[in-house]
Protein backbone atom coordinates (compact mmCIF):
# COMPACT_ATOMS: atom_id res chain seq x y z
CA UNK A 1 0.00 0.00 0.00
CA UNK A 2 2.60 2.16 0.87
CA UNK A 3 4.27 2.11 -3.09
CA UNK A 4 0.84 3.12 -4.02
CA UNK A 5 0.93 5.86 -2.15
CA UNK A 6 4.31 7.08 -3.28
CA UNK A 7 3.44 6.27 -7.29
CA UNK A 8 0.21 8.22 -6.69
CA UNK A 9 1.82 11.29 -4.79
CA UNK A 10 4.54 11.16 -7.89
CA UNK A 11 2.07 11.08 -10.43
CA UNK A 12 0.49 14.06 -9.00
CA UNK A 13 3.73 15.95 -8.71
CA UNK A 14 4.50 15.13 -12.46
CA UNK A 15 0.66 16.13 -13.33
CA UNK A 16 1.42 19.41 -11.50
CA UNK A 17 5.20 20.43 -12.83
CA UNK A 18 3.33 19.47 -16.62
CA UNK A 19 -0.08 21.79 -15.91
CA UNK A 20 2.83 24.52 -14.41
CA UNK A 21 5.12 23.99 -17.98
CA UNK A 22 1.86 24.06 -20.26
CA UNK A 23 1.23 27.46 -18.56
CA UNK A 24 4.76 28.91 -18.87
CA UNK A 25 5.17 27.98 -22.98
CA UNK A 26 1.90 29.62 -22.84
CA UNK A 27 3.08 32.72 -21.38
CA UNK A 28 6.16 32.22 -23.35
CA UNK A 29 4.52 31.95 -26.92
CA UNK A 30 2.59 34.85 -26.19
CA UNK A 31 5.64 36.78 -25.57
CA UNK A 32 7.29 35.16 -28.80
CA UNK A 33 4.59 36.20 -30.86
CA UNK A 34 4.12 39.59 -29.70
CA UNK A 35 7.85 40.06 -30.37
CA UNK A 36 7.52 39.20 -34.17
CA UNK A 37 4.55 41.03 -34.74
CA UNK A 38 5.66 44.42 -33.00
CA UNK A 39 9.12 44.76 -34.73
CA UNK A 40 7.56 44.31 -38.45
CA UNK A 41 7.34 47.21 -40.23
CA UNK A 42 4.69 45.78 -42.55
CA UNK A 43 3.05 44.80 -39.85
CA UNK A 44 1.68 48.36 -38.39
CA UNK A 45 -1.17 50.04 -39.36
CA UNK A 46 -1.39 52.28 -42.30
CA UNK A 47 -3.55 54.85 -40.12
CA UNK A 48 -1.80 55.38 -36.69
CA UNK A 49 -3.65 55.51 -33.72
CA UNK A 50 -3.69 58.71 -31.08
CA UNK A 51 -5.08 60.47 -28.67
CA UNK A 52 -8.03 63.56 -29.39
CA UNK A 53 -10.43 65.24 -28.57
CA UNK A 54 -13.93 63.20 -28.38
CA UNK A 55 -16.64 64.87 -26.44
CA UNK A 56 -19.17 62.20 -24.89
CA UNK A 57 -21.85 61.73 -22.05
CA UNK A 58 -20.29 57.73 -21.79
CA UNK A 59 -18.10 56.79 -18.99
CA UNK A 60 -14.36 55.99 -19.48
CA UNK A 61 -13.32 52.59 -20.54
CA UNK A 62 -16.62 52.09 -23.10
CA UNK A 63 -15.16 51.19 -26.69
CA UNK A 64 -17.49 53.21 -29.60
CA UNK A 65 -16.94 52.05 -33.19
CA UNK A 66 -17.48 54.69 -35.93
CA UNK A 67 -18.31 51.56 -38.56
CA UNK A 68 -18.48 54.74 -41.38
CA UNK A 69 -15.34 56.74 -40.13
CA UNK A 70 -13.25 53.10 -40.40
CA UNK A 71 -12.64 54.22 -36.74
CA UNK A 72 -12.55 52.55 -32.89
CA UNK A 73 -12.63 55.23 -30.21
CA UNK A 74 -12.03 54.22 -26.80
CA UNK A 75 -13.15 56.85 -24.14
CA UNK A 76 -10.44 58.03 -21.53
CA UNK A 77 -12.92 60.95 -19.86
CA UNK A 78 -12.87 64.77 -20.09
CA UNK A 79 -13.56 65.12 -23.44
CA UNK A 80 -10.62 62.73 -24.85
CA UNK A 81 -10.36 59.36 -26.45
CA UNK A 82 -7.93 57.24 -28.17
CA UNK A 83 -8.55 56.74 -31.65
CA UNK A 84 -7.40 54.08 -33.93
CA UNK A 85 -7.68 53.13 -37.50
CA UNK A 86 -10.22 49.93 -38.12
CA UNK A 87 -11.23 47.50 -40.75
CA UNK A 88 -15.39 47.07 -40.57
CA UNK A 89 -18.00 44.92 -42.15
CA UNK A 90 -18.23 44.72 -46.30
CA UNK A 91 -21.57 45.78 -47.68
CA UNK A 92 -24.27 43.41 -46.96
CA UNK A 93 -22.40 42.18 -43.60
CA UNK A 94 -22.60 45.84 -41.71
CA UNK A 95 -24.27 45.60 -38.10
CA UNK A 96 -24.58 47.66 -35.33
CA UNK A 97 -25.35 47.28 -31.50
CA UNK A 98 -24.35 48.21 -27.76
CA UNK A 99 -22.87 45.14 -26.62
CA UNK A 100 -19.83 44.32 -23.32
CA UNK A 101 -17.02 42.57 -23.57
CA UNK A 102 -17.81 38.56 -22.70
CA UNK A 103 -14.17 37.47 -23.10
CA UNK A 104 -10.80 38.63 -24.01
CA UNK A 105 -7.44 36.33 -25.18
CA UNK A 106 -3.93 36.55 -26.31
CA UNK A 107 -3.49 35.13 -29.84
CA UNK A 108 -6.97 33.43 -29.77
CA UNK A 109 -7.48 30.05 -31.84
CA UNK A 110 -9.83 30.70 -35.00
CA UNK A 111 -12.72 28.55 -35.94
CA UNK A 112 -14.74 30.22 -39.01
CA UNK A 113 -18.42 29.78 -38.16
CA UNK A 114 -20.38 27.50 -40.82
CA UNK A 115 -22.18 30.56 -42.99
CA UNK A 116 -18.15 31.89 -43.46
CA UNK A 117 -17.29 28.20 -44.58
CA UNK A 118 -19.96 27.85 -46.89
CA UNK A 119 -19.02 31.15 -48.73
CA UNK A 120 -15.55 30.15 -48.65
CA UNK A 121 -15.45 26.55 -48.48
CA UNK A 122 -11.34 26.58 -48.64
CA UNK A 123 -10.96 27.96 -45.36
CA UNK A 124 -9.46 25.79 -42.84
CA UNK A 125 -11.99 24.44 -40.20
CA UNK A 126 -9.64 25.45 -37.02
CA UNK A 127 -6.58 27.29 -36.71
CA UNK A 128 -4.27 27.47 -33.86
CA UNK A 129 -3.46 30.94 -32.16
CA UNK A 130 -0.43 32.21 -34.05
CA UNK A 131 1.19 34.98 -36.05
CA UNK A 132 -0.34 33.51 -38.85
CA UNK A 133 -4.23 33.11 -37.81
CA UNK A 134 -6.37 36.09 -39.29
CA UNK A 135 -7.49 37.38 -35.24
CA UNK A 136 -3.94 38.18 -35.33
CA UNK A 137 -2.84 39.25 -31.52
CA UNK A 138 -5.60 39.66 -29.59
CA UNK A 139 -9.20 39.38 -29.62
CA UNK A 140 -12.38 40.94 -27.12
CA UNK A 141 -15.24 38.82 -27.77
CA UNK A 142 -18.80 41.05 -27.95
CA UNK A 143 -21.44 39.69 -25.94
CA UNK A 144 -22.89 36.44 -27.26
CA UNK A 145 -22.32 37.22 -30.97
CA UNK A 146 -19.63 35.14 -33.16
CA UNK A 147 -18.17 39.00 -33.62
CA UNK A 148 -15.25 40.05 -32.19
CA UNK A 149 -12.84 43.12 -31.77
CA UNK A 150 -9.57 41.33 -32.86
CA UNK A 151 -6.15 41.91 -34.69
CA UNK A 152 -5.16 41.25 -37.83
CA UNK A 153 -2.22 39.45 -39.88
CA UNK A 154 -3.74 41.60 -42.84
CA UNK A 155 -3.03 46.03 -41.63
CA UNK A 156 -3.36 46.32 -45.20
CA UNK A 157 -6.87 46.23 -44.58
CA UNK A 158 -7.41 49.14 -42.27
CA UNK A 159 -9.46 51.47 -43.64
CA UNK A 160 -11.50 49.62 -45.22
CA UNK A 161 -14.42 47.88 -45.67
CA UNK A 162 -13.81 44.04 -45.93
CA UNK A 163 -14.48 41.74 -43.30
CA UNK A 164 -17.56 39.86 -42.83
CA UNK A 165 -18.78 41.58 -39.50
CA UNK A 166 -15.20 41.55 -37.14
CA UNK A 167 -13.85 44.63 -36.59
CA UNK A 168 -10.22 44.12 -37.55
CA UNK A 169 -7.14 46.01 -36.09
CA UNK A 170 -3.47 45.92 -36.65
CA UNK A 171 -1.89 43.88 -34.12
CA UNK A 172 -0.10 46.77 -32.03
CA UNK A 173 -3.32 48.20 -31.63
CA UNK A 174 -4.97 45.65 -30.49
CA UNK A 175 -2.31 44.58 -28.28
CA UNK A 176 -3.11 48.16 -26.85
CA UNK A 177 -6.87 48.35 -26.73
CA UNK A 178 -6.47 44.61 -25.28
CA UNK A 179 -4.45 45.95 -22.11
CA UNK A 180 -6.80 49.22 -22.01
CA UNK A 181 -10.19 47.68 -22.08
CA UNK A 182 -11.78 45.00 -19.43
CA UNK A 183 -14.01 42.20 -19.80
CA UNK A 184 -17.65 43.41 -19.06
CA UNK A 185 -16.64 47.10 -20.85
CA UNK A 186 -19.62 48.39 -22.66
CA UNK A 187 -18.87 48.41 -26.76
CA UNK A 188 -21.19 50.39 -28.80
CA UNK A 189 -20.74 49.62 -33.08
CA UNK A 190 -22.55 52.42 -35.19
CA UNK A 191 -22.97 52.38 -38.59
Amino acid sequence: MAWLRIFLSMLSAISLISVEFAFATSKQDIKTFDGIVTSMPEAQSPIRRYETWFPSDEKPGTVIVKASEKRLYLILGESRAMKYGIGVAREGFEWSAQLKVSMKRQWPDWTPPEEMIKRQPDLPRHMDGGPDNPLGARALYLGATLYRIHGSNEPETIGTAVSSGCIRMANEDIIDLYERVPVGAKVIIEP
